[in-house]
Parts: structure tokens; sequence; C-alpha cells
């Protein structure tokens, strides 16, 4: 998994704070909280939750919390018990929600919710939940499939790659570009590719403009390496 840092507010200049990453014990209570959501319920893992944010960021109009909240809390949308202390799982998830939110918005990189398997596992198969919650989120909000989906084809093939083709119904074109991508070699290839389609899917969804000496241009999403993913002891791989 990425790794992590202690939170502490990001301060720039004319800008209020803002929460930064959730800290080891904020993760693990995130954990906690997820698992206490069961029998009754069944929630995202961590991993899928991450790729899920993401989905919904990329959503052309923004989806508030009440809307995205129950995907995670239960896949089939079933409500957290009364008791269940519902108001801290948000706060938690709204602050990885902010945190994705500003590196897509700058076209920045971001460190993946990606633990490491075992040894003998596959990069696709390290990064298939992460790939799931994000097409999780594309089922539950289908409008930027919908509005940009002819646009989308390579970075969505990137990603859908990981699935068993026989999952992916009634996608020709998408299962046509995935024939001519190859597999990632390694782990570290597999997350950059989570991060780099992500910000360019937003290049269509979510286009900026800025302007440098006069001309008005669109940025690309390129994304850079990040640190290597972590095993769930949390000790890198």
């Amino acid at each position: 998994m990425p790794t992590r840092s202690a939170a502490r507010p990001a301060v720039g200049p004319g800008s209020n704070p803002v929460p930064g990453p959730l800290s080891e014990p904020e993760l693990d209570r995130l954990q906690a909280l997820l698992d206490r959501l069961a029998p009754e319920c069944e929630p995202l893992d961590i991993v899928a939750i991450d790729g899920y944010l993401c989905g919904v960021l990329l959503q052309s109009r923004a989806v508030p919390a009440a809307r995205w909240l129950p995907g995670i809390v239960d896949v089939d949308g079933r409500p957290a018990p009364a008791a269940y202390p519902i108001d801290e799982l948000r706060a938690l998830l709204e602050r990885r929600h902010a945190e994705l939110d500003r590196s897509i918005a700058h076209r920045q990189w971001f460190d993946p919710w990606v633990y490491q398997l075992d040894e003998d596992a596959t990069p696709s198969e390290t990064v298939l939940p992460w790939v799931a919650g994000f097409a999780a989120a594309m089922e539950a909000f289908p409008q930027l499939l919908e509005q940009h989906e002819a646009q989308l084809i390579e970075p969505l093939a990137t990603l859908y790659r990981h699935f068993d083709p026989d999952d992916l119904e009634d996608a020709d074109a998408l299962l046509e570009e995935i024939e001519m991508l190859e597999l990632p070699v390694d782990l570290p290839e597999a997350v950059e590719d989570l991060v780099r389609s992500v910000l360019l899917i937003a290049d269509v969804s979510r286009p900026r403009r800025e302007t440098a000496g006069g001309v008005s241009r669109r940025p690309g999403g390129r994304a850079r390496p990040g640190p290597a993913p972590r095993s769930r002891s949390g000790r890198r791989g």
C-alpha cells in the first residue's frame, strides 16, 4: 500500500487549511468501521473504495456524499444498522474523497490504496479489487459512460483489461481495444496505469484550461511513478 503519512493540514498562500491524507491509525479505524458493518451489510473493502471514489469523482457533475456513500456501505444498497456510527465513516471517506479530488483537479499523481498480495499474485490480481470498485461506480453513476464512452475507450481498456473478458458483456469496442494491450509486467506499472487512466478520463469529463503566454491549453494527464505498494502488514513488498 502507498506510504501512509501523518495527517497534516495542507496550507497554501491565501487558502484555508484542508485535511491531509489519512494517518495510519485513521486507516486502521476505517477498516474497523468497515468490519463492523458485517454481517448486516456487505461493504466494499478499502482497495475497492479507492477505485469507487475515483469513479465518483470522474463524473462530469459532482456527486453528493448522500448518493455515493450507500454504495460503499453495502453493495446491494442496504442501509447501515441503526446504531452504526455512519457519521464517523462518512467523515473518514470524505477525507480521502477530498484528497483524490484535489489530485484529479490538478492532474497530479496520487497513491492508490493498493495492497501487495502474496508473492505469487500477478499484477492484475492485485489491482483487480481497485478496478472492481471503479467499475461499481460506473454502474452506479452511468452518466459518464453515457456521455463520453467513445472518447474513453483507451483508458477504460487499460483498467478493464484486468477483468476476465467473459465478465465484459456488450462491450465489443472495449474488448477490441483490450485485445491490443499487454498486461503490465509488474505491480508498479499496474499501479501507474491506474493513475494515468484516471487522469486521462478526467481530461474528458472534467476538462480544465490554463493560459500560458496568452495561449489557452488543456494539460494532459501524465502520472509519475509513486512509492512501491505495500503488503497488508504495512511493509513494503
